[in-house]
């Protein structure tokens, strides 16, 4: 015994406990083999002891487990590998270098004195007579002076990069890694120049990276140059490719087109007459890669359509505009409000819309399907910008303008372009986004656009339930949501005004015209009533101002040499409607300024203010 307990002293005591459990093992088992020997039904009493001793195993076992456990482990098990999930992305920390950034195509050596180099003007003041002459016949099919664009280079550069210090020093993250991008160009009968140096301006200003290709959309073109010398050109390009539309079918259908072959993460739409500046794409699908329901656009700058001088950003920053529209449903700008220019710290910061031109942005190729990309029946062009600012914002996303991001454009002062059913599908893709997105406001816009309103009335502007139907699985917002929270600075006209219409004067038989390009501080004119709303279109609205408020809000304005249109000083919360804006309609129908105690008169070419005189059928007006 005495020996027994110095072996258990020593300093191997989980190795003695092991030979002490396999040598007491071994007994058991010896005795199992003599007891199972025997016919448990031939002696009975061995029953019990045979159950006692398959508890004793049982235990030993378990002893045994318990001690092997307890061992120190000495070996070391090789780490397991945690998989990246199949929705994430590896990336590597830090920013892209600028061998990485590097440009799809390096720019060429660059004349400094070459026409419109560095983005400078192109002189038009000393051509010749033949040149005058095909100055005019470009301007004539294009719009823009193709004389000009011709004599520039295709890979013309834009000069030193002049944005703001913290655009330029603006670094780009490795990780979310920035997706990749289909640029995709629609055109139709566009010049060769402004088409090519559009592409031209991608090549050289985009990273290779993430430039996935190019694609040219050709919208059925008719011009030669536009065909097979296209197909061969670019063939050169490599990532550039043209597909077609066999009919003309406009803007809607062949950007869905460009984007059904599109292969890059990100959708960036591009006009056929831009050019990109330094550093255009990373901001773009930088803000994408932080939050794919962003739909962007880049901060666009004029080139001229006459001499094509690229207007540069300054670096010290610039006064900013954002995307409105009217109830008339146009596109326009406005200044950013003080609370958007408060929340923004620099230019890095983006801008957010209430709408977009819809020309250039870009756009997660997953969110533009998911978010129901395009209207398909709408037709040609006109209105898809705003359906789709009204789309995005209502049903969880959100616009914004990146000023970092800079691309040029040449803005047209009128569409050289024809549309194959006439300018009414204009008014059926306005009836259809207002039918779908717009809930009761809807009757604002029809009061303002007969056409629309009596395609409503009609129901001929197709079949919208699959629209409705988007509407409502995306569980979007309504339009008083948006008009709240997207868009409190814009004036909200009266659901139900107390007058509204054409306002006709009785002696002369014509109506309040506001005249061509009337936008505040012009006299109004005296036009024969035509029934189409537009220019003779007028509410008397609650607050007893008249109001032409199709594109900006202009009211009648009372003044002792002429009445005219000015901007209306009631904009709703904290500011009141002057006198001079002040208005009653007498059931003689007089309308009279109380303050000046005159009535509205049309004796002469301008309406005028004169001493009320009810027996007067020139001071007598009417709504219809």
């Amino acid at each position: 015994m005495t020996t027994f307990r110095r072996f258990l002293r020593k300093r191997f005591f989980p190795w003695k406990l092991v030979i002490v459990a396999l040598i007491f093992i071994t007994f058991v088992f010896l005795i199992q083999r003599e007891v199972v020997g025997r016919d448990l039904q031939e002696e009975p009493w061995l029953k019990d002891i045979v159950d006692k001793r398959d508890a004793v195993l049982g235990m030993m076992m378990g002893a045994v487990n318990n001690f092997r456990d307890a061992m120190p482990k000495m070996q070391i098990k090789a780490p397991v590998r945690q998989h990246d999930t199949a929705d994430s992305k590896p990336c590597l920390n830090g920013y892209y270098t600028a061998a990485e950034l590097k440009p799809y195509l390096e720019r060429p050596s660059q004349d400094p004195s070459a026409p419109g180099a560095s983005g400078k003007a192109f002189p038009t003041d000393k051509l010749s007579p033949e040149e005058q002459k095909e100055k005019e016949k470009g301007e004539a099919k294009h719009c823009f002076n193709l004389f000009a664009s011709d004599q520039i280079s295709l890979s013309r550069d834009l000069g030193p990069d002049t944005r703001p210090p913290e655009c330029i020093e603006q670094k780009v993250k490795r990780c979310p890694p920035l997706p990749t991008t289909s640029i995709i160009i629609v055109f139709h009968n566009e010049a060769w120049s402004t088409l090519l140096r559009t592409v031209y301006s991608v090549l050289h200003t985009s990273p290779a990276i993430f430039l996935k290709e190019i694609i040219l959309v050709d919208d059925a073109s008719v011009d030669d140059y536009l065909k097979e010398p296209l197909d061969d050109y670019v063939k050169q390009l490599h990532i550039v490719k043209v597909v077609r539309q066999k009919e003309r079918k406009g803007l809607i259908t062949a950007r869905l087109l460009g984007a059904a072959v599109a292969t890059g993460d990100v959708l960036t739409f591009l006009d056929a007459h831009c050019e990109c500046f330094h550093g255009w794409l990373e901001p773009l699908l930088a803000r994408i890669a932080e939050n794919y329901t962003v739909v962007v656009s880049p901060d666009i700058t004029t080139i001229d359509l006459n001499t094509f001088e690229f207007m540069k950003p300054s670096p010290y920053g610039q006064n900013h505009n954002r995307g409105n529209f009217d109830w008339g449903l146009s596109f326009g700008w406005e200044s950013l409000p003080d609370h958007e220019k408060k929340r923004r710290k620099d230019e890095t910061y983006p801008i957010k819309t209430p709408t977009f031109a819809g020309g250039l942005f870009s756009i997660s190729k997953e969110y533009f399907y998911d978010i129901g990309s395009y209207d398909e029946k709408m037709e040609i062009w006109g209105g898809e910008n705003i359906e789709m600012s009204f789309r995005v914002w209502q049903c969880g996303g959100q616009l914004e303008i990146i000023p970092c991001s800079v691309v040029g454009h040449v803005f047209r002062t009128k569409s050289p372009h024809t549309f194959p059913k006439g300018t009414q599908v204009i008014a059926r893709n306005e009836v259809r986004l207002a039918e779908v997105w717009m809930d009761d406001y809807k009757e604002i816009f029809y009061r303002r656009n007969q056409q629309a309103a009596q395609m409503a009335k009609e129901k001929s502007f197709g079949d919208i339930s699959q629209r409705l139907k988007l509407r409502q699985n995306l569980k979007c917002k309504n339009f008083s949501w948006y008009l709240k929270n997207v868009y409190p600075e814009g004036f909200l006209p009266d659901l139900i005004p107390l007058r509204f219409g054409a306002v006709k004067n009785m002696g002369k038989e014509s109506c309040l015209d506001a005249g061509e390009n009337n936008e505040g501080g012009k006299q109004l004119i005296l036009y024969p009533c035509h029934g189409l709303g537009g220019n003779q279109y007028f509410e008397y609205s609650t607050h007893h101002e008249i109001r032409h408020n199709i594109q900006k809000e202009l009211c009648l304005h009372a003044t002792a040499e002429a009445v005219t249109l000015e901007e209306c000083q009631f904009k709703g919360q904290n500011t009141h409607v002057t006198v001079e804006e002040k208005w009653e309609l007498r059931e003689d129908h007089l309308i009279v300024n109380p303050a000046a105690n005159m009535c509205l008169a049309a004796k002469e070419e301008h309406p005028s203010l004169e001493p009320c005189n009810p027996a007067d059928r020139f001071q007598k007006w009417t709504f219809i």
